[in-house]
């Protein structure tokens, strides 16, 4: 859970999408993530459905974003870790969603409605004020405002097909502005957790992460 909160903290990104990267979807050498596809879940017979829909939201929800140094350096963990984990269980390690990136140490996908349930469980075992996962979103786009990074910039680092009247009055975002957002998110995450560096426990940090002035 600790990397699906840190991606949808530092790029805003819907639990659905989160689900839905793959690792063909990173590429650690252009230092590029791409969201492409969600994973969604359903009901039938009484039973849980998972699916994979190669269609977004809108078509500004397909978005290729700059790879943050953090976000980086956790997927690399949690590819090293897939493989150890792998090759420790063998025939147990559940091999259904192989490339999706976000699935437990069994292999097992990591749902929309698995993120729901644990994040409200994590909120609440530590007394923190009351967050939904989605609030994530809403929080990385504060942040943006708040550094002074454009509306259309935030438009399209989130994949709103319109971000507010505002974004209209903007020009096309170009990849360097989409750098420049990267390095914002970044930047702030890491001087709040700097300010309170006793506060590195993982429910503090995501408190640090969360929590908007």
């Amino acid at each position: 859970m600790e990397l699906v909160v840190y991606i949808a903290a530092y790029y805003g990104l819907r639990r659905s999408e989160v689900c839905g990267l793959k690792w063909n979807a990173i590429d650690f050498d252009k230092k590029t993530i791409t969201v492409c596809r969600k994973i969604i879940n359903d009901y039938g017979n009484g039973k849980e459905v998972i699916i994979c829909e190669e269609t977004l939201k809108t078509e500004a929800s397909k978005r290729t974003l700059p790879l943050i140094p953090k976000i980086e350096k956790m997927l690399k963990k949690r590819k090293f870790l897939e493989t150890h984990y792998s090759h420790l269980l063998k025939s147990g390690f559940d091999r259904t969603y192989d490339g999706f990136v976000c699935r437990d140490n069994f292999g097992k996908l990591i749902t929309p409605n698995f993120i729901s349930d644990h994040f409200k469980n994590v909120i609440r075992r530590n007394n923190l004020r009351y967050l939904r996962f989605h609030d994530l979103r809403h929080s990385c786009a504060s942040l943006l405002v708040a550094n002074g990074v454009p509306m259309k910039a935030i438009q399209e680092w989130l994949g709103h097909s319109t971000f507010n009247v505002t974004a209209n009055f903007y020009s096309h975002l170009d990849y360097n502005s989409k750098i420049a957002s990267a390095e914002t998110i970044a930047r702030v995450v890491v001087e709040m957790i700097m300010k309170n560096p006793k506060k590195l426990h993982k429910s503090k940090k995501i408190k640090q992460l969360l929590i908007v002035q």
